[in-house]
């Protein structure tokens, strides 16, 4: 979902490459693909109708964008999550939003703003209805709008690869059941993206870019609660 397909070759209908690329960003995305795991080049091909060639190339490019790792004489494998890529994930992110978003309240234009109105709009609808992928998949789509927003081509590979973790970590750390407490850091989060937009909308790049700072660390809060939760309180027996 988080880009368009270039034309392959004319020989393959575009739009089947397209469902294809789509299909695997969001099994990637969803966690229905799990880090680490073999990309089944024969088992597409059957699914899609398409020929090893194009799928290849394919394969290649959601590689270049940083959804599974190539390696010489090896199955293609979904891009790996393990302490180091996590440790500069949480090191990386902060700069990163902050810097696409900053970029957009200074050159976003009217008709992106609209767009991702809308996107916040089905972000908005995911929490309500506590719908656990649309909400990890639409913060993913509304994050990457920002970061066309911002206009810069140094950025967006570097937003692309560290969306692809966020959206997974979020499936992850804000799976089924939906605690009250962890309900109210959703909705709390969508506020934020209601703040974003206002301060994009208004050309205020400060606040923008502080607004980021509090939205991540909602996130980095509940993650971390997540992976390092209170012991138990077992009474001890004398």
């Amino acid at each position: 979902m988080n880009a368009t397909v270039q034309p392959i070759s004319a020989e393959v209908p575009q739009d089947r490459k397209a469902v294809l690329a789509e299909a695997l960003r969001r099994r990637i995305l969803s966690m229905e693909l799990a880090p680490g795991a073999v990309v089944d080049e024969l088992a597409l091909c059957d699914e899609f109708g398409l020929s090893r060639p194009p799928v290849r190339e394919l394969l290649r490019q959601i590689a270049a964008e940083g959804y599974i790792e190539l390696e010489a004489n090896r199955a293609p494998r979904v891009a790996a999550m393990n302490h180091d890529s996590l440790h500069s994930f949480f090191v990386a992110a902060p700069l990163i939003y902050i810097a696409t978003t900053q970029l957009a309240a200074t050159y976003a234009s009217e008709a992106e703003i609209e767009v991702l109105k809308a996107i916040q709009a089905q972000f908005r609808q995911a929490i309500e209805e506590r719908d656990v992928e649309n909400r990890v998949l639409y913060n993913d789509a509304f994050h990457l709008e920002i970061g066309k927003m911002a206009h810069n081509d140094y950025l967006m590979p570097s937003l692309r690869r560290l969306l692809i973790d966020h959206t997974r970590l979020g499936k992850i750390f804000y799976r089924h059941p939906t605690t009250d407490d962890m309900q109210r850091d959703l909705e709390a989060a969508c506020d934020q993206h209601d703040q974003m937009i206002q301060a994009i909308e208004r050309r205020d790049p400060q606040a923008a870019g502080q607004l980021v700072r509090e939205h991540f660390e909602l996130s980095r809060r509940r993650m971390a609660e997540y992976a390092a939760p209170q012991g138990l309180d077992v009474p001890l027996q004398l």
